[in-house]
């Protein structure tokens, strides 16, 4: 029985979602510009994608870019925004031919004009998609969207269209940017780095953490077959105990 088969065999993941660090690091280790790095970094995006896609993984969440990445130096930020172009581009057939769902969270009214009306083309083209919902964490940052999710309710509380004491976990669910998706059952962080960097922080919040040095270029889908391999092994309880599962 090879290795995908054997995880075919074990619970899997419904929504798996990934901080995809290590672009930089992995072009200085080369002697290249950083920016090489981010383009080395799209072809880890298809392993993972197609990755997924053979196992059945419903939903994939990506971090892109986030409300921090906006400081980095002009040249970088402008080259992040012309990749991204590019790929949406390059990938549109492959989404449409593997019934994958395009999806973008995030303060998307920052991004160029250029690259929003790219994005928008394409979750378009793809919403009617199936197999994988491929969610892109954009202009994007978890504080941010609890924040504007608190302003969201407290303007409905104060138009009588919510009562106080009806708000809930549910409540809060249906204002996050992520009202469709289920919550993370596994985070995935590259490079090495240890921290969440303000990413999902509502919905990982049982979600079963993997941390690898593997820089994200070097990122395969052994590497994702070894993170989800590992999160079958672990025990998800929930508050319960042991026993109570068993």
């Amino acid at each position: 029985m090879n290795l995908l088969e054997n995880i075919k065999d074990h619970i899997l993941p419904k929504h798996i979602a990934i901080i995809m660090d290590g672009n930089g690091r992995w072009a200085k280790q080369q002697g290249l510009m950083r920016v090489i790095g981010h383009e080395s970094g799209a072809k880890s995006v298809r392993q993972v994608i197609e990755g997924c896609g053979e196992l059945g993984i419903e939903n994939l969440t990506l971090y892109a870019f986030s409300t921090e990445n906006w400081k980095r130096p002009k040249l970088e930020v402008q080259t992040l925004m012309k990749l991204l172009v590019s790929s949406l581009r390059k990938e549109i057939k492959s989404l449409q031919d593997n019934n994958i769902k395009l999806n973008a969270i995030g303060n998307l009214s920052l991004l160029p004009k250029k690259v929003h009306k790219e994005l928008q083309d394409v979750i378009e083209q793809t919403k009617n998609n199936k197999k994988l919902t491929l969610t892109l964490a954009l202009s994007y940052g978890s504080r941010e969207e609890i924040t504007n999710t608190v302003k969201e309710i407290s303007i409905k509380v104060k138009n009588n269209i919510i009562s106080p004491d009806k708000i809930d976990e549910l409540i809060i669910n249906e204002h996050l940017y992520t009202s469709e998706l289920p919550d993370v059952d596994l985070l995935i962080r590259t490079s090495g780095e240890q921290r969440i960097s303000n990413f999902l922080l509502w919905q990982i919040a049982y979600a079963e953490l993997y941390f690898t040095s593997v820089l994200w270029p070097d990122f395969t889908k052994e590497h994702l077959y070894e993170a989800i391999k590992e999160y079958q092994k672990r025990e998800r309880r929930f508050g319960k105990t042991s026993e109570q599962l068993n």
